[in-house]
């Protein structure tokens, strides 16, 4: 008898992309599995409220976990950024999948080119439901407008194209994976914006004791995304934080060093406290916990405590 898995996702023309990536690689590494995708709706896909209003971090995936824990699918697959760092008991990440271009990416109304977020005139509209993204773009242009956004990719391009923004901030790996990388006016350099903790990778989220899931996605894993990707990880959680606050990270692994900056911000970016640290990719975990103590002596410690 065939094997037969069944991945959950949001119905999203991303989420779905991702889900369909991680059935195709699963084909690949096994042609007689069976794969099936469900649709599942999450809090984040009803409410359209802003992520600090309807809770943040796990708005897009406690529905899909449900559905891992009881049974109605094997797998859920995830982008990284959105999976809270503490994840339910009886659940874990079986595999984080080859990463994407990680950066952030501005997207213009007009045809104008820029080097710079500096670069950005005084006044302009910029459209991002992104806390993170808002502190570091006001720490730089304190002039611009920011604007909520809210939709999927092709509902916020809409809106800027309707003239209702002058730009937007988008996941560069998300424009990427839809086939929209010509819209990437500017790829952010982390220099500038940090990316999100995870941004650009794809988790896949099992039951602990589903082996058949564990074994065909460990297929997936792909090693050096995921030490760069659990650092991160440790950041946001040492720091104790999630969507509701300025914090950043990114890491790369480059032979076995691992190399990590991160950052914590005030909501207006006021004060940003930004600090990296080098170490060995063997123990990912006590990288990012380290730096986090480091960002909290230089500073973050009172953004933290006034934020929460």
């Amino acid at each position: 008898m065939n094997s037969s898995l069944i991945i959950g996702s949001r119905g999203s023309k991303l989420a779905l992309w991702q889900a369909e990536h991680v059935q195709s690689q699963l084909r690949a590494t096994d042609p007689e599995l069976t794969i099936r995708i469900e649709i599942i709706k999450t809090t984040g896909d009803v409410k359209t409220d802003p992520l600090m209003v309807i809770g943040g971090k796990g708005v897009f995936t406690k529905e899909l976990e449900d559905a891992l824990l009881d049974g109605r699918i094997d797998l859920a697959v995830h982008s990284l950024k959105d999976l809270p760092t503490i994840l339910p008991d009886n659940l874990t990440i079986a595999a984080i999948c080859r990463r994407e271009d990680p950066r952030d990416a501005l997207i213009l109304r007009d045809s104008r080119t820029i080097s710079s977020l500096r670069d950005l005139p005084d006044g302009g509209i910029v459209g991002t439901s992104s806390q993170r993204r808002l502190a570091q773009l006001k720490a730089i242009c304190r002039r611009i407008i920011v604007k909520d956004l809210r939709g999927n990719v092709d509902t916020r391009l809409r809106k800027l194209d309707e003239g209702q923004y002058d730009a937007l901030i988008l996941a560069s790996a998300g424009l990427r994976r839809l086939g929209l990388s010509e819209r990437i006016n500017f790829a952010i350099p982390t220099s500038e914006m940090l990316p999100a903790v995870g941004q650009g990778a794809i988790a896949i989220e099992t039951r602990t004791d589903n082996v058949e899931a564990i074994a065909a996605s460990g297929r997936l894993q792909h090693d050096e995304t995921s030490v760069a990707c659990l650092a991160e990880r440790a950041v946001l959680r040492s720091l104790g934080g999630g969507c509701q606050l300025p914090i950043a990270a990114h890491a790369v692994v480059q032979e076995k060093t691992l190399r990590l900056e991160a950052l914590v911000a005030s909501p207006d970016g006021a004060r940003v406290v930004r600090g990296a640290m080098s170490g060995s990719a063997e123990d990912p975990d006590q990288l990012g916990a380290r730096l986090a103590d480091n960002l909290r002596a230089d500073g973050a410690e009172a953004i933290l405590q006034e934020s929460f």
